[in-house]
C-alpha cells in the first residue's frame, strides 16, 4: 500500500519544507515562515518537537560543519532552541489551518509523540532515530502514516526499524533517502539510493530528506523526483544568510517556487503515458512526414512495377515502403504519371 494521507492520494511530489528549529523560538518568526512556505508552493510544513534534556546528554559532542555552525555540544545547541511549549505549538498548528497548509513535527520523545498524535496526519521519525526502538514503538502504537529518514543506516537497520510498524498492520510507511551531513556535499548525495531503496521496498513509498546546499536549477531535488522519489523534504528559512543551525542549507520560498516550476516542467516533459505509441500530435506527422511508394517515371497501363520505376518518397498517404515486397510484379490497372503515389486501387489484384 503506498502512502498516503487518511486514504486520500497526496499530490506527487508531496513537498515539506522543515522549518525545524530556524524560528528560533520566535512565534512571529515562525508564522512568517509557514507564509512563505505556503508562498513557495510546499504541501506541509514540519518543526520539530524536543527538550534537549530527552534528547542529548550534556557531553554530546556535534556531528556538523563546525565551521557553518560553531556550536561543538549537542545539548548547547539543541537547547537554544526547545523553547516552544505546547501552547506555542497549537498556536502554528492553528496558523497552518488558517493558511491551508499542512502542518508537521518531528517528536523526540514519547511525551511529544502523545501531543501530536492529536494533530498530525503523519509522523516523521529523524534518521538518528532510526535504532531508538522505545520510540518507533511507541509512534508505531499510533498506526498513524510514518515517514522514516534512512540517513547513515543500512537496510538490515531499516527492515528492524519498520517492524514494529508492521507489526501493528501499518504498512503506509516512506522510507526517506538522505545522508546525515550538514550540509552534504554534492559528490555524497548519491541519489542513485533512491533507486536502491524502491528496489528493496518496493510496496514502501520512497522519498528524499535533502541537505546539500541550494544551487540555482534547485538540481538536486528535481533528480530526486526523476529517480522517483514520491515525497521531498528540505530545510527552510526565510533568510539563507543567517548565520548556525540549519540556514545555511536551506530553501528559502524563492527557492520552492523554483522547484515547483522545474517539477511543472519535468511532468510536462515525462508526460503521463507509460507505453510508447503514436500521440495525438503526431497524427499530422505520421501521415505526411513518412513514405509511400512513388512512381519515379511514367508508368503505363498493365506494365508490371519493378524496383527500377518506383521511389520511397514523401508524403506517406499511398502504399508504405515496408509492403514493397507485396506489390513487386503486379501489374497497375491504368497509366500513372511520374511523381504519383501509387495506392491500392492502382493495382490489379489476381
Amino acid at each position: 500500500m503506498k502512502f498516503n494521507f487518511n486514504s486520500v492520494n497526496f499530490p506527487r511530489p508531496y513537498i515539506i519544507a522543515e522549518i525545524g528549529v530556524n524560528h528560533e523560538c520566535s512565534i512571529k518568526n515562525a508564522y512568517n515562515l509557514i507564509e512563505q512556505a505556503k508562498k513557495g508552493g510546499a504541501h506541509a510544513v514540519k518543526f520539530q518537537t524536543y527538550k534537549a534534556e530527552k534528547l542529548a546528554s550534556k557531553n554530546s559532542p556535534a556531528y556538523w560543519d563546525t565551521k557553518k555552525e560553531k556550536t561543538k555540544n549537542q545539548y548547547e545547541l539543541f537547547k537554544k532552541f526547545d523553547h516552544f511549549n505546547y501552547k506555542d505549538y497549537l498556536k502554528l498548528i492553528l496558523f497552518c489551518k488558517k493558511k491551508k497548509i499542512q502542518f508537521l513535527s518531528t517528536p523526540f520523545d514519547e511525551e511529544a509523540v502523545d501531543f501530536l498524535n492529536k494533530h498530525v496526519p503523519a509522523f516523521k521519525i529523524a534518521s538518528a532515530d532510526i535504532t531508538n526502538l522505545p520510540l518507533l514503538k511507541k509512534i508505531a502504537s499510533t498506526k498513524k502514516p510514518v515517514i522514516i529518514s534512512t540517513g547513515a543506516s543500512t537496510i538490515a537497520e531499516i527492515k528492524k526499524a519498520i517492524l514494529p510498524f508492521k507489526k501493528k498492520g501499518n504498512k503506509n510507511i516512506c522510507l526517506m533517502h538522505c545522508i546525515l551531513n550538514y550540509p552534504t556535499l554534492p559528490k555524497n548525495a548519491n541519489l542513485l539510493m533512491i533507486k536502491h531503496l524502491k528496489k528493496k521496498f518496493p510496496k514502501l513509498t520512497i522519498g528524499y530528506s535533502d541537505h546539500t546546499l541550494p544551487d540555482d536549477e534547485m538540481s538536486s531535488i528535481t533528480t530526486a523526483y526523476m529517480l522517483g522519489a514520491e515525497i521531498i523534504e528540505k530545510h527552510f528559512t526565510n533568510k539563507k544568510t543567517l548565520s548556525g543551525n540549519d540556514h545555511y542549507h536551506s530553501m528559502d520560498y524563492k527557492d520552492l517556487l523554483k522547484i515547483n516550476v522545474n517539477l511543472s516542467n519535468l511532468k510536462n516533459l515525462i508526460g503521463k503515458s507509460k507505453i510508447k505509441s503514436p500521440i495525438n500530435s503526431e497524427r499530422l506527422s505520421r501521415k505526411n512526414a513518412r513514405r509511400s511508394l512513388v512512381t519515379k517515371v511514367q508508368i503505363n497501363k498493365n506494365e508490371k512495377l519493378k524496383y527500377n520505376n518506383i521511389i520511397c518518397k514523401r508524403p506517406g498517404l499511398g502504399i508504405s515502403p515496408m509492403n514493397i515486397k507485396k506489390v513487386l510484379g503486379k501489374r497497375i490497372k491504368k497509366t500513372l504519371k511520374k511523381d504519383t503515389i501509387i495506392k491500392l486501387e492502382h493495382i490489379k489484384k489476381y
